[in-house]
């Protein structure tokens, strides 16, 4: 028992969850000084989990995103289906993240000068594609639109990664180049 303990601690402190601690310990003595907070930061002060908790929520959000996500293959030739599907399986993953280091780290992890651009394109694909398919209804247009929100995914994810961006464009390059 004492090892599964010394592992989830392990765990704890790898996603962060120990700063967090400090840090909501910091906020209830600026509570009690009457210093004002924004709306995250009174959010994550409202929405505290137990560690166990915070695990069954991401596994959860996790298993459903990806299940939405691979079951938006069944209805691959209907593309307004696909795109709800899709759209909504990787909000759900994105989601997933939060429950392990909070809402507000997850927030200023998107919102890093690093991959704000990607946050951005990201989301605006996930806008664009659900809008083509409630309120627009053309297969082409949210078919368009999910290539973009998969390309976003990609790029997204890949701003997480140290240096991956770099290599993917230079590869891209070097495969499209069109000098002999």
């Amino acid at each position: 028992m004492e090892k599964m303990n010394h592992a989830f601690e392990k765990v704890k402190m790898l996603v962060g969850m120990e700063a967090e601690d400090d840090d909501h310990e910091q906020q209830q003595s600026a509570i009690e000084d009457g210093n004002s907070f924004s709306f995250m930061d009174d959010f994550n002060r409202h929405c505290t989990l137990t560690t166990k908790q915070r695990f069954y929520g991401f596994a959860i959000c996790l298993v459903s995103g990806l299940t939405c996500t691979l079951l938006s293959i069944l209805v691959f030739f209907h593309p307004i289906k696909f795109g709800i599907t899709f759209t909504f399986g990787n909000l759900l993953s994105l989601g997933s993240t939060a429950f392990l280091i909070g809402p507000k780290r997850q927030v200023s992890m998107m919102l890093d000068p690093v991959r704000i651009y990607a946050t951005a394109i990201y989301l605006a694909s996930m806008i664009i594609a659900l809008f083509c398919a409630f309120y627009v209804h053309n297969k082409l247009l949210t078919l368009l639109a999910i290539i973009l929100e998969f390309g976003a995914l990609i790029w997204y994810s890949l701003s997480y990664i140290p240096f991956a961006r770099s290599m993917v464009s230079k590869i891209m390059l070097a495969c499209f180049d069109t000098e002999f």
